[in-house]
């Protein structure tokens, strides 16, 4: 007999609805029955690729035993946290802010009016017995000081962390807050595998895209060797899935060895620009192998018929953890026959297994340094065609903007890098979607076979602003931009906070949850703020907005000592400071043959620039006295609205540009 959750489109309470617990989406019903019945509220917080969710429900929520406590003492609710981050970022603190550590399955205990008292991650089938148990008496014997507790933790919940942490010593922008970056960096770095120094290993793509930003600036080649090893040691390790492409979510040792192998669209996404922007760089044609391996998982996994993708895929199948993509030997000599050994050679692999059971991850030597060969990929095709036959992992399937939006942004970065009109096609065709089915009178955050009536967050709309203006700089159709500017507007009325000037995370429109919180730090996927701060900043540009770009630089300015302090969790704001302490410049391209020129002279890495370009008429004030001759393209080069003599050829207009 199902229970409530069968009505969900979330994949992740889909997953719960046939548990012997009377789960409750979030929502008015659940809430309601608490404050009524007097009950605590048990929230448990996951995501359907969750390893640990996996292991808790089939230990504890599909125990009769255990469901039966549950639902005889608390009101319990299913988030997915990837559908509800609101929520999912409340409790997340409350439960780091009770000295616990942070993580999902994220499971939170609230008073009948949502104020957290007690929580955690996983816990074992018998302590989450006793645990139950437990909390029911003392809520019963000690509501008064759980209370008072409570009050005490939405006090903290509902300080800003701007509060806390905004400590500006700067007076304005210098290239030395850059360089003390950079120092953190490097004393951070892990020498011989890449990354940052620590395990489990998190690639954390903002901090390399902000490292190839310092070497463009300084020439540093200590800087751009920690990008590029980084990336080598990533495509070459088991993190990365040699046969079928694309990224895990990270690497359980230090070493990018082990993955935890759920697959996530926002990292694969973002790695796409970091790849592509490394192969503009350097032309290696690993990087350009792996942009173009990935881009073909995504397609044939992760991609539904009408444009948009998915949000995830499992780490498990068959109820074991990563077994999808390991081999055996006997597997691999069933497959590949007298060609095996050349396959274990290649990727590590041995009799014994380099991993659990006898199983093997694939992985290359990072030491040889090329592409593989025609004899490799033969057989890795073999492989691939004998995997698909095996029972897959599940599929997250719903399709979420913001990570759409991600994704259109590496595919322009793949388009820039590599001139391939097919990565433009993705693109076009994703935002289409977005526009078709999550896009209306707002945005939208989420759609399965139906759009979810939860408006987008900032995440969904700074992401979606940045992928229109992305649009425009490649293709120079002003509706793209004009769609940018909307949102920002938007944005900017019901979002923005103009006392501490920064964004909330959810609409002046949305639920009134015990907290409204503002995003300011980065980690895998970077703060909405940051995002918004560069949004502001290039469409102010664009657009002609001071104002926004006045906002922008604030913004950063007022983070300057956190943002050269800790890097890490400030590394996508480490790239706006880059871009507000190195003026950008802006690249006008007017003609009918503006997107061949923007093309030529595009084709190498520089992202200190701004493009916009018209072939006919505009109504951008940048195409003011620049507007398109019938039989010439002319290309404007121009810093802080002024502009050099116009040229006509891409190696004109590079010697006028300030290249760092």
């Amino acid at each position: 007999m199902p229970n409530r959750l069968i009505h969900a489109t979330s994949p992740y309470l889909l997953q719960h609805a046939h548990n012997p617990v009377d789960w409750y989406e979030w929502g008015t019903e659940a809430l309601h029955k608490a404050k009524t019945e007097d009950k605590p509220i048990l929230v448990s917080i996951g995501y359907s690729s969750c390893h640990w969710c996996h292991v808790m429900e089939r230990e504890s929520f599909e125990n009769e035993d255990i469901a039966a406590l549950m639902n005889a003492h608390f009101v319990c609710i299913k988030v997915d946290r990837e559908e509800r981050p609101d929520i999912d970022q409340i409790y997340m603190d409350a439960v780091q802010a009770m000295q616990q550590h942070g993580g999902w399955p994220l499971n939170v205990f609230l008073t009948p009016d949502q104020k957290p008292f007690y929580g955690g991650t996983y816990f074992p089938p018998k302590n989450w017995a006793q645990l139950l148990t437990q909390i029911e008496r003392t809520f019963q014997a000690k509501r008064t000081e759980i209370n008072e507790s409570a009050e005490d933790l939405v006090r903290h919940l509902q300080t800003s962390d701007l509060k806390r942490f905004s400590k500006n010593d700067e007076a304005e922008f210098s290239a030395r807050l850059l360089d003390r970056m950079f120092e953190i960096l490097v004393s951070r770095y892990d020498p011989v595998w890449g990354g940052i120094e620590k395990a489990p290993k998190f690639v954390m793509p903002s901090i390399w895209l902000f490292l190839l930003r310092y070497y463009a600036a300084t020439k540093s080649q200590q800087a751009l060797a920690m990008v590029t090893h980084t990336l080598k040691q990533l495509a070459f390790g088991g993190i990365y899935d040699q046969v079928g492409g694309g990224f895990s979510r990270y690497s359980v040792d230090g070493e990018w060895f082990a993955p935890h192998f759920e697959k996530m669209l926002y990292d694969n996404a973002q790695l796409l620009s970091l790849y592509s922007e490394a192969y503009s760089i350097t032309k290696d044609p690993i990087f350009k192998e792996t942009v173009y391996q990935t881009v073909g998982w995504l397609e044939d996994e992760m991609m539904n018929l009408a444009g948009g993708f998915y949000s995830a895929l499992d780490a498990d199948s068959e109820g074991i953890e990563g077994k999808f993509y390991t081999w055996t030997e006997p597997e691999l000599r069933e497959v590949l026959g007298e060609s095996t050994d050349l396959v274990l050679e290649h990727y590590h692999a041995n009799a014994d297994g380099n991993w659990e059971h006898k199983r093997n991850i694939l992985r290359r030597d990072p030491k040889t340094e090329t592409v593989e060969s025609d004899a490799i990929l033969a057989l890795k095709k073999k492989l691939l065609i004998a995997r698909k036959n095996r029972i897959r992992p599940a599929l997250d399937d719903k399709i979420l903007t913001g990570w759409n939006a991600m994704m259109i942004q590496g595919l322009v970065d793949a388009y820039k890098a590599f001139e391939d009109g097919h990565f433009l096609h993705l693109a076009l065709n994703t935002i289409s979607f977005l526009e078709q089915h999550l896009i209306s009178d707002k945005v939208y955050r989420a759609y399965k076979n139906k759009r979810s009536q939860t408006e987008g967050f900032l995440e969904d709309y700074a992401f979606l602003i940045q992928a229109y203006t992305s649009l425009y700089q490649v293709t120079f159709n002003e509706g793209w931009l004009f769609k940018a500017k909307t949102w920002t507007e938007y944005v900017l009325n019901h979002f923005y906070d103009s006392q501490e000037e920064y964004f909330y995370f959810s609409s002046d429109a949305a639920e009134s949850l015990i907290a409204r919180k503002k995003e300011v730090f980065d980690n895998v996927i970077p703060g909405s703020n940051s995002v918004m701060a560069r949004n502001l900043f290039a469409l102010g540009i664009l657009l002609d907005q001071e104002d926004w770009q006045q906002r922008a630089g604030r913004m950063t300015l007022k983070l300057t000592n956190l943002i050269q302090t800790e890097p890490v969790y400030m590394s996508y704001w480490a790239v706006v400071l880059c871009e507000l302490v190195h003026e950008p410049a802006t690249i006008v391209f007017s003609g009918p043959d503006a997107l061949v020129l923007r093309q030529q002279l595009m084709n190498q890495y520089y992202p200190f620039v701004i493009t916009a370009g018209a072939t006919g008429q505009s109504e951008l004030l940048l195409l003011t006295g620049r507007e398109p001759l019938a039989n010439e393209t002319r290309i404007f080069v121009c810093y802080n609205k002024s502009c050099q003599l116009p040229v006509t050829g891409a190696e004109d207009a590079r010697k006028q540009m300030k290249i760092l």
